[in-house]
C-alpha cells in the first residue's frame, strides 16, 4: 500500500490554498473582465487593529510567531511585527521548526536560519520540516534523513520516510515493503510488511502482510497474530478489528472483548466508541454495553458533555445517558466549543447553548466555531468576528478572514479593483 509523502508536500500546500482562496474570492465578485481584480492580505489583532498592512498578494496564518507572505511572485517570512525575516526571493518558504525554515527556489529545497542565512544548500527535490533535530529529504526520488548541520544520517535509499514516535523512529518503505529504522539508520522492524501504521499506539503497531492484519511490539515481535481483515491502532486499550466484513474490538492481548457484530466502528474516545449496524449509528462502552441506542443516521463522539446526532436528516445533541437534550431540528450542527455550538437552520447560521437555546440568532450566511472567545461570521460576502454575546467586535468589512486567531493575529483579505482596495 503506497503512501504519499505528506510531510514533503506540506510547504507547497500553503501557497496553493492561498492562491485558491484569492481566485475563489475574485470569482465570487463576478465583475466585468476589463476591471483588474486581485487580493491583498494583511493581519489584525483581536481589537480589529491592522497590525500588518494589507499589502501582500498571498499569506499564510501565523504559526510559531511567523507567517509566510508573497509579493510580486516571491515568498518570504515575516514576524508578528511585520519585519521581513526571510527575504521575498523564494518560490515557497515554511515557518521555522527547530530554528530552521524550508526555502524553495527553482524546484530545489534547502534550509535557512532565523537570520535568513542558507545553512543547508538548496539541493534537494523535497524536504520535511525539522523535528527534534532531524528532517527527511528527497533526492533523485529517494528519501533519507539529515541533521541540522546538513549531514546525511540515514542514506537516501528509501522510497518513503515518515517521522514516527517523536522522531525516535522512522517508518520507511522500499520496494513496496515497510518497516521501521531508528535515527542511526539501524533497522528496528524489518522491511517485510505490505503496510505498517505511521506510529505505535499503546506500545503496539498495526501491520499488514499477505492481506492479514495484526500487531507487533517495538522489538518487532508479533504479539497479536496477523489474522484480521482490518485493524486500527489502539486507543484507550482497545483496537477495532474486522473479520468477514464485521467489526469488533480486541484488547492488547488479542482477546476479543466486543464480538464481530457491527458493520462499522470507530476508535474509543472518553470510554465510548461509535458503532454502526443495519445503517444506524450509536455508541457503546468498553464492556460492549449500548450507551446511545443505534437509531441515528450519524453520531459523533462527545464534546463538552454532549454528542451530535442525526435523525430524519436533522441534527441535535444527546447527553451520556442517551437523552436528547437539544432536539434534532437543525440542517447541520457542529460540536460544542467554549459552551456554544454552531448550527444551521433555514440556510442561516447561529449559535445555541447546551440547553438548546438560540443565544446568537441564525442570521449569518457563513460562520465558524468559537475559539478564544471569538467566532468568524459572514454576511453579504463580508466577514468579521463576534464575541459570545453576539456583539460584533471586528466589523464585517473583509472579503475573507481566518477561521481563528493564531498567535494573537488573524489574516484578513480585501479585494482590490485596479490596484485600489474596495
Amino acid at each position: 500500500m503506497k503512501r504519499n509523502k505528506k510531510s514533503i508536500l506540506i510547504v507547497l500546500v500553503v501557497a496553493v490554498l492561498a492562491a485558491a482562496l484569492c481566485v475563489f474570492l475574485i470569482l465570487k465578485h463576478n465583475h466585468d473582465s476589463v476591471i483588474k481584480l486581485s487580493c491583498k492580505y494583511g493581519f489584525i489583532d483581536k481589537t480589529g487593529k491592522t497590525v500588518i498592512p494589507l499589502e501582500y498578494d498571498e499569506a499564510s496564518s501565523f504559526y510559531n510567531g511567523f507567517a509566510e507572505v508573497k509579493k510580486n511572485g516571491k515568498w518570504g517570512l515575516i514576524d508578528k511585527s511585520g519585519k521581513m525575516v526571510i527575504p521575498l526571493e523564494y518560490d515557497a518558504v515554511s515557518s521555522f521548526y527547530d530554528g530552521l525554515a524550508i526555502v524553495i527556489k527553482n524546484g530545489k529545497f534547502g534550509f535557512v536560519d532565523r537570520t535568513g542565512k542558507i545553512v543547508i544548500p538548496l539541493e534537494y527535490g523535497g524536504a520535511s520540516v525539522f523535528y527534534n533535530g532531524f528532517a527527511v529529504v528527497v533526492k533523485k526520488g529517494k528519501c533519507g534523513v539529515i541533521d541540522k548541520t546538513g549531514k546525511i544520517v540515514i542514506p537516501l535509499e528509501y522510497d518513503d520516510v515518515i517521522v514516527a514516535d517523536s522522531s525516535e523512529l522512522y517508518r520507511v518503505e522500499k520496494d513496496e515493503k515497510c518497516g521501521f529504522i531508528d535515527k542511526t539508520g539501524r533497522i528496528v522492524i524489518p522491511l517485510e510488511y505490505d503496510y505498517v501504521d505511521d506510529r505505535f499506539s499503546d506500545g503496539l503497531l498495526a501491520v499488514v502482510k499477505d492481506e492479514k492484519c495484526g500487531f507487533i511490539d517495538k522489538t518487532g515481535k508479533i504479539v497479536i497474530t496477523l489474522k484480521f481483515d482490518y485493524a486500527s491502532g489502539f486507543s484507550e486499550g482497545f483496537a477495532e478489528v474486522k473479520k468477514n466484513r464485521k467489526s469488533g474490538f480486541i484488547d492488547k492481548t488479542g482477546k476479543i472483548v466486543i464480538p464481530f457484530e457491527y458493520d462499522d466502528a470507530e476508535k474509543f474516545s472518553e470510554g465510548l466508541a461509535r458503532v454502526k449496524k443495519d445503517g444506524k449509528w450509536g455508541l457503546i462502552d468498553c464492556s460492549g454495553k449500548i450507551v446511545i441506542p443505534l437509531e441515528y443516521e450519524y453520531t459523533d463522539n462527545f464534546s463538552e458533555g454532549l454528542a451530535r446526532v442525526k435523525k430524519d436528516k436533522k441534527y441535535g445533541f444527546v447527553d451520556k445517558t442517551g437523552k436528547m437534550v437539544v432536539p434534532a431540528e437543525y440542517t447541520y450542527a457542529w460540536d460544542f466549543s467554549e459552551g456554544l455550538a454552531l448550527v444551521k437552520k433555514d440556510g442561516k447560521y447561529g449559535y445555541i447553548d447546551k440547553t438548546g437555546k438560540m443565544v446568537i440568532p441564525a442570521e449569518y450566511t457563513d460562520a465558524w466555531d468559537f475559539s478564544d472567545g471569538l467566532a468568524r461570521v459572514g454576511k453579504g460576502g463580508k466577514y468579521g468576528f463576534i464575541d459570545k454575546t453576539g456583539k460584533i467586535v471586528i466589523p464585517l468589512e473583509y472579503n475573507e478572514v481566518d477561521y481563528h486567531f493564531s498567535d494573537g493575529l488573524a489574516r484578513v483579505v480585501k479585494i482590490t479593483k485596479n490596484g485600489a482596495i474596495e
